[in-house]
């Protein structure tokens, strides 16, 4: 039976683990901590002391001044862990709150009460639960956009923007091809220097795309003479439009701010929402608003490994969850960083130094896995960029390969992922497979593209809704579709006769050409036209050549019984 000296131990030990993983941020409490844990080492050989009698009183006496001033210790790391979460809950404490940083560089003109914006107000007002999910996302990145709009010289209520248009979704994608917290379309984030391929796109990535989207900000500002209202109109809805909005108003003598524009409905709603943000966090008690408290510190590091890395092995490396790297990375489409850089990636603060121990214990050539492939006859650069779930242009750019032509018995070397590729759940494959998935209203349908089809001409088909059709294959309107590219979409019972008739009665075939076979020979006997053949191919002219695999996308209703 343990003394009651025994159960003080016990609740030191159990403070001391749960503030070291829960209080990262108090460096006082570390120190303490450390200092505690020294002293329970000095102390674990005499930790189980029995209440019977002990002859030995000097040491009965020593063991009482050590508990004594471990309970000491104890003391005043409760007290300090209590003055910590006071300041950190306090608004108006610059030090702890990334709130009380922001009011104070709030910078936006708002002293009109228009009822768009009062009608904004009160949605945000209504829905405090639905500010809890935004900040809880918007966590990790505040306190570095917050940063970089007070190194640009902006208002500080720019940082607020992801908010209107994400909701701080990383992944989110818009019906107008916009990605990223910040909702950068791909012209104007190729403009602003964000790379885009088949590996990575930068709109996504929330510290290369939070860099250009302030810059792009503070270029519409310049262009609209100062007046931020209408640079964010112009973020939403294009320079061009707001423009042509204030020449109209010119023409009929009227004001051209932006609360006199006739602009689209969407943008009249944009400005308004980002300045009902403002007035709700700037005086939150005033409307019965409580904010999530976000500590104003770092969150991340940025770690450069300087070569193409597995995620899978970074977020080992890191101590983390691979999903947890994926949120801060956003902007990896795939299972690694694109060969040809970027290679940045944020890492939790507290598991930086982990990372990069672990990152100098392993050489830039073992940071991904390689296969060596052997060529087999009839395999194309597409056959085997499809095996692998790597790209084409990667394959040529890796193997030194000019053109389309490999050569049977030759051997390519293959970056391949070190675990299976579900594992990695938010890449752009896996993320768009978990909406197909979704279960919705009526009848799924698979759908395969066809050469030619549209979005338009595929909901027409099946009496459904563009948007929604895009929207379900986490894709937009404006999106390319690809002849082969499976859709899912629901459609009402009374749709599934088309249906039957339409994408689910085509299949994808592999045909292995035969002596004597020709693109026209097989095109006839499958019922499919030669430039198909081209199109789903890589065929160089004419000719194929026996053992060649050909990719096949044939309607079973054409096809006779001898085929």
């Amino acid at each position: 039976m343990y003394s009651a000296k025994r159960l003080i131990l016990d609740k030191v030990v159990n403070t001391l683990i749960f503030n070291i993983f829960n209080h990262r941020f108090n460096t006082t409490l570390k120190r303490l901590s450390s200092l505690l844990a020294g002293l329970l080492l000095s102390a674990c050989s005499q930790m189980y002391v029995q209440d019977n009698n002990n002859p030995q009183a000097n040491l009965q006496q020593q063991k009482a001044a050590q508990l004594q001033q471990i309970e000491a210790e104890l003391a005043e790391i409760e007290a300090d862990e209590a003055f910590s979460r006071i300041n950190y809950a306090d608004y108006e404490n610059p030090i702890s709150n990334v709130w009380s940083r922001m009011r104070s560089n709030f910078q936006l003109k708002d002293t009109v009460d228009n009822p768009r914006l009062l009608a904004e107000l009160n949605w945000y007002k209504k829905h405090n639960k639905y500010l809890d999910r935004v900040v809880e996302r918007a966590e990790p990145f505040l306190h570095f956009i917050l940063n970089e709009t007070e190194a640009m010289g902006i208002p500080a209520e720019l940082a607020l923007l992801p908010i209107v248009e994400s909701a701080f979704q990383p992944f989110a994608y818009s019906h107008g091809r916009a990605a990223g917290i910040w909702q950068f379309i791909p012209g104007t984030g190729k403009i602003y220097g964000l790379k885009q391929n088949w590996w990575y796109d930068g709109r996504r990535d929330v510290y290369a795309s939070t860099k250009a989207a302030l810059k792009y900000l503070k270029n519409l500002n310049r262009e609209f003479k100062g007046d931020w209202l209408l640079a964010l109109a112009a973020y939403n809805s294009g320079s061009g439009t707001v423009r042509r909005a204030i020449r109209k108003n010119k023409r009929k003598h009227r004001p051209t701010d932006f609360w006199h524009l006739t602009l689209p409905k969407e943008t009249q709603a944009y400005v308004p929402k980002l300045l009902a943000l403002k007035r709700l966090i700037d005086k939150p008690d005033d409307y019965g608003i409580s904010l999530r408290c976000v500590p104003d510190i770092p969150y991340f590091e940025r770690i450069d490994p300087g070569s193409q890395m597995d995620l899978a092995m970074a977020a080992e490396l890191a101590g983390i969850e691979l999903e947890k790297l994926y949120q801060l990375n956003p902007g990896y489409n795939r299972w690694a960083t694109d060969p040809f850089g970027p290679h940045q990636l944020l890492i939790p603060v507290d598991h930086a130094d982990m990372f990069k121990q672990g990152l100098a214990q392993i050489p830039p050539a073992e940071r991904i896995k390689w296969k060596r492939h052997k060529i087999r006859n009839g395999e194309t650069l597409s056959h085997i960029a499809d095996r692998y779930s790597v790209s084409v242009s990667n394959l040529k750019r890796i193997n030194n390969i000019r053109g389309n032509n490999i050569r049977a018995g030759k051997y390519l070397m293959i970056p391949v992922a070190s675990r299976k590729l579900s594992d990695y759940n938010l890449t752009a494959y896996q993320r768009k497979r978990t909406l197909q998935s979704i279960r919705r209203k009526g009848q799924r349908i698979v759908h395969i593209v066809q050469p030619g089809d549209t979005f338009w001409d595929i909901a027409r088909k099946y009496k459904i809704n563009k948007e929604k059709l895009a929207r379900w294959n986490g894709m937009a309107i404006r999106d390319p579709l690809r002849a082969g590219q499976k859709l899912v979409l629901w459609t009402k019972q009374g749709g599934v006769a088309s249906a039957r008739l339409g994408g689910n009665t085509i299949r994808k075939i592999s045909y292995r050409v035969r002596n004597g076979d020709s693109l026209a020979r097989i095109a006839q006997r499958f019922k499919v036209a030669i430039r198909d053949l081209h199109r789903w191919n890589v065929i160089k002219g004419k000719y194929i050549q026996p053992g060649q695999r050909l990719k096949l996308y044939i309607d079973i209703t054409k096809q006779s019984s001898e085929g």
